[in-house]
């Protein structure tokens, strides 16, 4: 059974039109979240807005929004004025054209929402816009309205349904040069590269998300069930931080070596490590006669 809708309203392409419904795509409900509590009593503990000139506490009938003109100066901005600005919803979808997938820079896409059809009355307009999409491999780009904001939101087939991913303005994305124009571009070996070909090579996969694992989220967890069970928590050392490489064509020739010999290792474990005991039994032994000695 589907969640309850996130949005109502209808997918409009010029005179065709069909009521849809919008679900959001993805969720934070599953990670591990933790609240604020009083060490002594257990209790939860609730926030406070203080002033932060005077330290007074500020009951909720006193605060207001302001935009920082300058350094500790604000323009106060009232909850009516803010509505003035705002967009009314009217509860639709406009497609303003089509575009080819691979020209939608990945950097501006937001966020993601399932949009189905909402009853049967619009079923096979939707199913229309939907095939027509495929047909073309084109992307929708249509305007929204959400939390009293217009969006630009991309529409595209997925399976049954239609896959909506708001996008980002312009203004929202930083410019890459500030962050990668003072990258060098040293002169790099034909072998190296292709060494690092071979090592890409060696690594090649298809993408698929269900081996996507949480580390971290895995370990809240079991922090949280061997500390609910009363349990002792072992705080594991830190591993040491390896040298930084300075010799990079060894760092690839070793890189290309590990991934062959990992195998190896791997068949000959059981041997080695039955080879490494007479070993050190051997060298205890000898210790032992030296300090009889």
């Amino acid at each position: 059974m589907a969640p309850r809708a996130y949005w109502k309203g209808s997918l409009k392409l010029s005179l065709v039109s069909c009521p849809v419904v919008l679900y959001p795509a993805s969720t934070t409900v599953e990670k591990t979240r933790f609240h604020m509590i009083n060490k002594e009593t257990g209790n939860r503990l609730k926030q406070q807005m203080i002033d932060a000139e005077t330290g007074d506490v500020v009951e909720s009938d006193q605060k207001g929004r302001g935009y920082e003109l300058s350094k500790g100066e604000y323009v106060e901005i009232g909850a009516e004025e803010l509505e003035a600005v705002q967009i009314e919803s009217n509860h639709s979808i406009d497609i303003d054209s089509f575009v080819p997938r691979d020209e939608i820079d990945k950097r501006y896409l937001n966020h993601p929402y399932y949009i189905a059809p909402d009853g049967k009355a619009g079923i096979d307009a939707f199913a229309v816009i939907r095939d027509a999409m495929k047909d073309k491999d084109r992307v929708a780009l249509a305007r929204i309205v959400l939390s009293n904001r217009e969006h630009i939101i991309a529409i595209e087939p997925l399976g049954k349904g239609l896959l909506g991913t708001t996008l980002r303005y312009p203004y929202e994305l930083r410019d890459e040069d500030d962050y990668f124009d003072d990258i060098k571009n040293p002169k790099i070996s034909k072998d190296m590269v292709e060494l690092a070909s071979h090592i890409l090579d060696s690594k090649a996969a298809h993408f698929d998300p269900s081996k996507f694992e949480d580390e971290y989220e895995n370990a809240l967890k079991a922090l949280v069930k061997r500390k609910a069970a009363g349990k002792p928590v072992k705080v594991a050392e830190r591993d040491e931080k390896p040298d930084n490489v300075i010799d990079l064509m060894d760092a690839l020739r070793q890189s290309l070596k590990g991934k062959a010999s990992a195998k190896r290792s791997g068949h000959a474990a059981s041997g080695t490590a039955r080879r490494t005991r007479p070993a050190k039994k051997a060298h205890r032994s000898t210790a032992r006669q030296r300090k009889a000695s």
